[in-house]
């Protein structure tokens, strides 16, 4: 099922909700009887009710094979999500790079990142693969540097406050629309005080009032149909992702889904693009292993590959 999920993930197909394929839409896709031909209304079972796509002893092999598989040890059913899907590409050929998994004949379980083009011999490209818990780590690591950086938070919260300006271009239209009309009310007031008083100046004054009761109008509809949001609050929701636990899978996913728009993957170096404008940073391996032993921290920089003892599939 991981494999399944990789290549359809790999090609580019979404679920129904348009999201990356996970092992649950894979599993309806697997159960779903409709394939066979079988169509239900309203509790009513009609067994050739629609054209089938597969036969009934290919159907019943993949329930089987699924049975089994629920029955097998924990260490094989036991499905890991791997973070970087959709995110990770090859930095040689520009292949995203799936999930892949095996086990040694110790028993052991091996999870790494492959390149689809290494995977499916579609091109030359001879990019390793990277060991899952390495990899992820590195990139949850320099995202929190990222995210506890304040002149980054700072050109964040720029950046999006400049991309409500651009996407409602109506709003500061109507807002400078309605200065210039206070402006011109407040110099036809400053006449009538002076005595000058015609029934031009009281039509114009009524059409000027009319006009700014329009525009307030306007104003309010757009600030109702697209409200804006602060920089402060901005800076607070942002601020919030400095307080994750990143030992914790579903924060380590937020922190991901939020900051990291893409991952380039050399065998010397990686090349992370932050969702933010100039958001790019290029770590090479030799600087990070120099770092690391002037911290005396191991890493797994020399065992990036994949295991080099005999494996199989899961």
């Amino acid at each position: 099922m991981t494999e399944i999920r990789d290549w359809l993930n790999g090609q580019g197909i979404k679920n129904t909700r348009g999201k990356p394929m996970d092992y649950g839409s894979i599993q309806r896709i697997l159960n779903n009887r409709r394939y066979i031909g079988e169509y239900t209304f309203r509790g009513t079972v009609s067994p050739e009710g629609i054209p089938a796509l597969v036969t009934r002893e290919l159907f019943d092999r993949v329930q089987a094979r699924m049975a089994k598989n629920r029955k097998a040890p924990a260490r094989y059913k036991a499905e890991e999500e791997y973070l970087l899907t959709t995110k990770l590409f090859c930095g040689y050929c520009g292949a995203y790079l799936c999930g892949e998994s095996g086990v040694s004949h110790t028993g052991k379980v091996h999870r790494y990142y492959k390149c689809v083009s290494v995977k499916k011999k579609r091109t030359e490209c001879h990019k390793k693969s990277v060991r899952k818990d390495w990899i992820e780590d590195l990139v949850v690591s320099e995202t929190m540097k990222m995210v506890m950086d304040d002149q980054v938070i700072e050109a964040i919260v720029s950046m999006l406050m400049d991309l409500q300006d651009r996407e409602n271009a109506n709003l500061p239209l109507y807002e400078q629309q309605l200065r210039e009309v206070d402006r011109a009310i407040e110099n036809l007031l400053n006449a009538i005080q002076q005595g000058i008083l015609t029934k031009s100046t009281k039509a114009r004054l009524e059409e000027l009032e009319a006009n700014k009761e329009d525009l307030e109008t306007r104003i309010a509809c757009e600030k109702l149909a697209k409200p804006r949001i602060s920089a402060e609050f901005i800076t607070f929701w942002l601020q919030r992702f400095r307080k994750l636990d990143v030992r914790q899978e579903s924060h380590r996913k937020m922190l991901i889904d939020t900051f990291i728009n893409a991952i380039f993957l050399y065998d010397d170096k990686v090349v992370l693009t932050f969702n933010y404008k100039e958001g790019t940073k290029t770590i090479t391996f030799d600087d990070l292993k120099t770092a690391l032993a002037e911290e005396k921290i191991s890493s797994d920089l020399d065992c990036q590959a994949a295991p080099k003892t005999a494996l199989h599939s899961v």
